[in-house]
């Protein structure tokens, strides 16, 4: 359906309720009607599939969408967390509001147990918001196991417990929080840059439409983190594109540590998605493949360091362990 007519039938028809996936947020936004949008009553929005950036639901919000964000998978038979408001988060400014909505919640009635656990020693990590491990599920709402695939089954638990592939943190309040997938960790240099983190920053610039981080191989730390990015203005030519990479790029590392800042940015029209608005991360990964990793005036120092220091990952996801933990240090690069 047109931009033209999207906003109008929703107003005309009066709709109270809304289930979407965050991408959609987006189209919302850019409509041509995002002016005259402003709902004359409250809209009711349940969103999942992706982990919304807060800034993004702090922009949805003003059009008078009241957005709650709930977290699931197929083999928990749904949702699995919600984002439960509190009352007295009312009274905080809407960026704060935002950031918290941002965070996936608590367990669902149906849900006996969730909890986060270091998956080498399988204890749970302290309710700290920092420490990070994987976020396991329980109870008679999660599958027995996947049709005809014992070996899926058996990968996909341990000790009882459903193995999500999501790494996340539990706040102080035991609000859940995920900060990535296990297979989309960066570990550049011994260090884990967690991907959403990057890209909640980059959500805030006010050029950035749409936003995905992902690991790009490089020679001597393993990974860096490569941004792509689709943007509200269009670039003519490659000079004009150059300089506005370089701009994202200082305004990440104003925000994040100079290592987890991404070391080069994509602009593409589009980024690609699933049928349901997920982004399609392993497609960019295998076009990092074809870049030249950025080189540093470092880089000539890097293989002497690596000689005299090395560092371990505090966590490191499944999908990682074939990755050598004796890394470059990433102490230099900061």
């Amino acid at each position: 359906m047109g931009d033209e007519k999207r906003v109008p039938r929703h107003r005309k028809h009066k709709v109270t309720h809304l289930c979407c996936a965050p991408v959609v947020f987006n189209i919302l936004l850019e409509g041509k009607h995002n002016q005259q949008s402003l709902l004359s009553h409250p809209v009711e929005v349940l969103t999942g599939g992706a982990a919304p950036p807060a800034a993004l639901l702090e922009k949805i919000e003003k059009l008078g969408f009241h957005v709650t964000h709930a977290y699931g998978l197929t083999e928990a038979t749904g949702p699995a967390l919600v984002c439960e408001w509190q009352r007295k988060w009312n009274v905080l400014p809407a960026h704060e509001q935002s950031k918290l909505k941002a965070r996936q919640g608590i367990s669902v009635l149906s849900l006996a147990e969730i909890d986060v656990k270091d998956l080498g020693t399988m204890a749970s990590v302290p309710r700290d918001g920092k420490s990070v491990g994987e976020i396991v599920l329980r109870g008679s709402s999660v599958m027995k196991g996947y049709f005809k695939d014992e070996e899926a089954t058996r990968k996909a638990f341990k000790n009882g417990w459903f193995l999500t592939g999501d790494v996340g943190v539990i706040h102080t309040d035991g609000y859940f929080e995920i900060k990535d997938r296990s297979k989309d960790v960066i570990i550049s240099g011994g260090e884990n840059i967690r991907s959403v983190e990057v890209e909640a920053v980059l959500y805030r610039h006010p050029d950035v439409l749409e936003a995905a981080v992902v690991a790009m191989p490089h020679p001597f730390f393993i990974e860096t983190p490569c941004a792509f990015i689709t943007a509200r203005s269009k670039y003519v030519n490659k000079n004009e594109e150059t300089k506005k990479e370089r701009g994202m790029i200082e305004f990440c590392r104003k925000s994040l540590p100079h290592f987890m800042a991404p070391k080069k940015v994509v602009f593409l029209q589009e980024l690609p998605k699933t049928a349901t608005g997920k982004i399609q991360k392993f497609g960019l990964r295998a076009l990092t493949k074809t870049y030249n990793p950025p080189r540093s005036s470092s880089t000539p120092q890097i293989k002497s360091i690596h000689q005299q220091t090395t560092a371990r990952c505090s966590y490191v996801p499944n999908d990682h362990q074939h990755l050598k933990l004796e890394q470059v240090h990433a102490m230099p690069r900061l």
